[in-house]
Formats: structure tokens, sequence, C-alpha cells
């Protein structure tokens, strides 16, 4: 009687839920593993030299003291930099906030098209990733901004994300950069190549 009843315990709609249970812990555990690097918010030095342009012995020895040291002169300066646009996009992954720089660094490039037909899809491409309203990489940009350069979408055009950049431009230069300059990442990039020329 009692083997016709046995089965086992997975088996049981209680035993499957405890094994779910149990195997989304474990996923659980491992997203918080992940989410946890993910969220660490270092701003050293090191965590900028992962990611410069060239390998970082190499860009950090091309880099001298005195070009770090003009980044902080004016945020333009920073962003004409290719070192200085790798720090900067460093710092701002550890805000959560590159999708600014992100689009910025679009609008740039989109102004270098030629072809017609290419501005058209490269316009829309940007428009849906930035500034449309729940894009994935969302900017900050008011209603007004945001209305603007929908209309200018009907016809793209050159400068048809003139007035967002500007406004996203603003922001960083208000914002981002005066944080960037006095963020630990910063300091330690100019204190190391202080080092490496003494």
């Amino acid at each position: 009687m009692w083997s016709s009843l046995t089965c086992s315990f997975s088996d049981h709609p209680v035993g499957k839920d405890a094994q779910a249970m149990r195997t989304g812990q474990r996923q659980n555990k491992g997203m918080r593993t992940r989410l946890g690097c993910l969220s660490h918010k270092s701003d050293s030095c090191s965590d900028f030299t992962a990611i410069l342009p060239d390998k970082p012995n190499r860009a950090l020895k091309r880099l001298s003291t005195e070009e770090a040291t003009r980044w902080a002169d004016s945020f333009d300066v920073l962003l004409s930099h290719k070192y200085g646009v790798a720090a900067f996009r460093a710092f701002l992954k550890t805000e959560f906030s590159e999708e600014n720089l992100e689009f910025w660094l679009a609008c740039e490039e989109f102004k270098k098209t030629r072809s017609t037909a290419k501005l058209v899809s490269k316009a829309h491409r940007i428009f849906e990733e930035f500034v449309d309203v729940q894009a994935p990489r969302e900017v900050n940009i008011d209603f007004q901004t945001r209305e603007a350069t929908r209309k200018n979408m009907q016809e793209p055009s050159l400068t048809c994300f003139d007035q967002a950049q500007g406004k996203v431009h603003s922001l960083m230069e208000k914002d981002s950069y005066p944080r960037f300059l006095r963020s630990k990442m910063y300091l330690d990039l100019l204190s190391q190549n202080q080092r490496r020329l003494s």
C-alpha cells in the first residue's frame, strides 16, 4: 500500500516548488554577485586604465601630465583629447550616466555623414536610442527640446540634433565635468603620471 503512494519529493507539487526555490536562490545569488560587481562604484585610476583606447601601459606613457592637467582648463579641451574622452567615459560609467557622452559623441559622428540615405537612417537610429521617450539610453533633456528634435526627424539634416546636443553638453559641463575633476580617478591619474615622470 505504501509503495504505491511513495513518490519522489521532486514529483510532488510542494517538492517542485521547493526545488524551484533552491534553483532560483542559486540564480539570484549569482545575479547578486554579478550586480555587486557592476554596482561597485570605484573611480580609481586602475578602472580608467582598463578601458584606455590603447594598451594601458603604452597609453599612460603617451599621456603627459601636462595633457591630463589641461583637461581641467575646459570641458571642450577634455572632449578634444581621446584619452580625456576615455577617462570621462569611465567616470560616467561609475555614475551610470554614460549615455550623455555617448549621445554627444554619436551626434559628432553624425555631423560627418555625407550620404543623404545614411543621414536619414542614422538620425532615426540616434533618435530611437537616445532621444525618444523611454529610449534604451534616454538622455535627460526637457520636453520642448525633445519635441523640437522629434519634429526635426520629419526631415533630418546635419543640424537636427544641435539643440539636444547643446543641452546635453551643457548638462555634462555644469554637472558631471566638475565632479570628474574632483574624482579620485582623475586625481589618481595626475599623481600616477607625475610619479612616472619623477
